[in-house]
């Protein structure tokens, strides 16, 4: 069962640690991709600041026909880092949006993504905005922390410090 108050609270969360993320995209490397089947730096964090824009259509649509379109308010040329982070807050607050007036009734009703004749899948809208935004997101965002990682750059933390901004853990001794 879809909890608006809930969602929004977990979205707010992982909005700002991927915006936190994204601001370390460093704008000399945007080309740089790990493995040539990767995405590059920059396609990655595009797509990362893209995402939540899908909350859209997923609550005002009934389906996404891929066939013949790019991803919802795609453009797959990087706009740089601070264009990155002008088009994530664009589409987080619009999408912040669009959730908070989200009725139930119309969350649990289906949404189907296809391309053409080919389903890729149909659930609640309740479950694609978890599946398809969230933990998309959050699949991306860890992604580009690898990217950063790779690069030798500063990964900030996502549920708790990392390496970069806090002091090792040093195991203690055993009392006795």
């Amino acid at each position: 069962m879809f909890d608006r108050e809930m969602v929004v609270k977990e979205f707010d969360q992982e909005m700002a640690v991927t915006r936190r993320t994204l601001s370390h995209v460093p704008a000399d490397r945007m080309d740089w991709r790990p493995h040539e089947k990767s995405m590059t730096l920059g396609e990655l964090a595009t797509h990362l600041a893209i995402l939540p824009s899908w909350v859209v259509p997923v609550l005002t649509d009934k389906e996404l026909d891929l066939d013949g379109t790019d991803e919802p308010s795609a453009s797959r040329e990087s706009p740089g880092p601070k264009g990155l982070l002008e088009r994530f807050d664009e589409n987080v607050e619009e999408a912040r949006r669009r959730l908070t007036k989200a009725k139930t009734g119309n969350l649990e009703e289906p949404w189907t993504l296809r391309s053409g004749d080919h389903v890729f899948f149909t659930l609640p809208r309740w479950m694609v905005l978890r599946r398809s935004v969230l933990n998309h997101v959050i699949h991306h965002r860890a992604q580009l922390g690898v990217y950063l990682r790779l690069l030798d750059l500063e990964v900030p933390g996502s549920y708790g410090p990392t390496a970069d901004d806090s002091q090792p853990i040093r195991p203690q001794a055993p009392r006795s």
